[in-house]
């Protein structure tokens, strides 16, 4: 009886120890960030502000995270009202047609201690394509406002206009093909 007991609080132990972790961002200390270089000689930069992202991980390494991202492309902003207006026309965004952008990663793998190749899914202009970006994990501390855990990350990569549709009446000289993608962000412990 006493083993049967014994084994049986290792087995409970292991379950929690290995237990998935559910983490949501906090839009206060969180940017996801875009850049793009205008006709080829002067580099623009973007934010959008309204994004949650959810990870779930069971090692706290984060080396078997899962990503999932939901962007509000209404949300786009480059400090300038017209060119705001513009990007989210049909010519760019088309955010009437395609309101939301999405990420869900697919796989992860370690490069180095808490450096990661981050695979997934990116649905954007309505076309979905594999992606792989760069993904630091910063740690984890407890928020001595909350008193709950926060992981910090940041993640950058590079995409292409042309693999997703969009903008193609704008060519290569006066948008840059290449967007650079740069992700900041702080996630609380949800569970």
């Amino acid at each position: 009886m006493k083993k049967t007991f014994i084994l049986l609080a290792a087995v409970l132990l292991n379950i929690a120890a290995f237990a998935q972790t559910t983490w949501k961002n906090d839009g206060m200390h969180s940017k996801l960030g875009f850049t793009v270089t205008h006709l080829m000689v002067s580099d623009v930069d973007g934010i959008f502000k309204d994004f949650s992202c959810t990870i779930v991980a069971s090692k706290p390494d984060f080396s078997d995270a899962k990503f999932d991202l939901t962007v509000n492309t209404t949300s786009i902003s480059t400090d300038v009202d017209y060119r705001d207006k513009d990007l989210r026309s049909a010519s760019y965004f088309d955010v009437a047609k395609y309101p939301t952008m999405t990420f869900t990663s697919t796989g992860i793998s370690t490069v180095a201690p808490k450096h990661y190749k981050l695979s997934g899914t990116l649905t954007l202009h309505g076309v979905t394509k594999p992606v792989t970006m760069d993904l630091i994990y910063r740690g984890t501390i407890v928020n001595p406002m909350s008193k709950k855990d926060d992981a910090g990350f940041k993640l950058t990569g590079v995409i292409k206009r042309s693999d997703f549709n969009f903008a193609p009446q704008a060519g290569n000289s006066m948008l840059s093909d290449e967007i650079i993608i740069n992700a900041n962000g702080e996630f609380a412990k949800a569970n």
